[in-house]
């Protein structure tokens, strides 16, 4: 052999080794060590978190482009609610709590607080007094005021009125009954019989 084949089977023998000894590309397991697997994963979350979303603005469309009508099963009627004092005038109008006195039990019992109210009908010209107590509007008082009834002072009390009827009608049936009635100050106590005995005037020429 030649010393040129020899160089030659050198140089080949060389460039062998050096390319088996050249690195290898890195492997999907080397890959998954390094945490390759987990950026897919998380690609993938965030690809399935914008899927409902997605959904979620198709479902909206959906509704808004939607345009739905139903007709009503039952028709209401509008139906006006009489107080029975559309015919009347306010001639006063208090804030007040009313007692009436048990006489079997020896006390006095409330009635209510509300407003009381002194009204005068357009056409006869009479006068009655109206009480009905906060948020039921019930009536807790009655009467027509009479030129027979007399407001006494309660006994230790400058804003409070006692007086006996004899046909209060606010339970119905007309009964006779001694009511007390306070109101906040004595400036609305004074009031309020200064109008009552107004008002008695008036029903006694009526």
């Amino acid at each position: 052999m030649s010393t040129k084949e020899t160089v030659s089977n050198i140089t080949d023998e060389k460039k062998g080794e050096a390319v088996a000894s050249a690195p290898k590309p890195p492997s999907a397991a080397v890959f998954s060590m390094f945490g390759a697997k987990k950026a897919v994963k998380k690609e993938n979350d965030e690809e399935k978190k914008e899927e409902p979303a997605k959904n979620e603005e198709n479902s909206a469309e959906g509704e808004e482009e939607a345009d739905v009508h139903f007709e009503p099963v039952v028709h209401l009627e509008k139906v006006e609610v009489k107080t029975n004092e559309e015919n009347e005038n306010t001639l006063l109008k208090l804030r007040a709590k009313l007692f009436r006195l048990d006489a079997k039990a020896g006390e006095w019992k409330e009635r209510g607080t509300g407003d009381v109210k002194l009204l005068q009908h357009k056409e006869t010209k009479k006068i009655r007094l109206l009480m009905r107590r906060d948020k039921t509007l019930k009536v807790c008082a009655n009467h027509y005021v009479s030129p027979d009834y007399t407001l006494k002072a309660n006994v230790g009390s400058d804003r409070s009125w006692v007086y006996t009827v004899t046909a209060d009608i606010s339970e119905g049936e007309p009964e006779a009954m001694t009511l007390a009635i306070r109101f906040g100050n004595k400036e609305n106590a004074d009031k309020f019989k200064e109008e009552f005995e107004k008002a008695q005037e008036i029903n006694k020429k009526n």
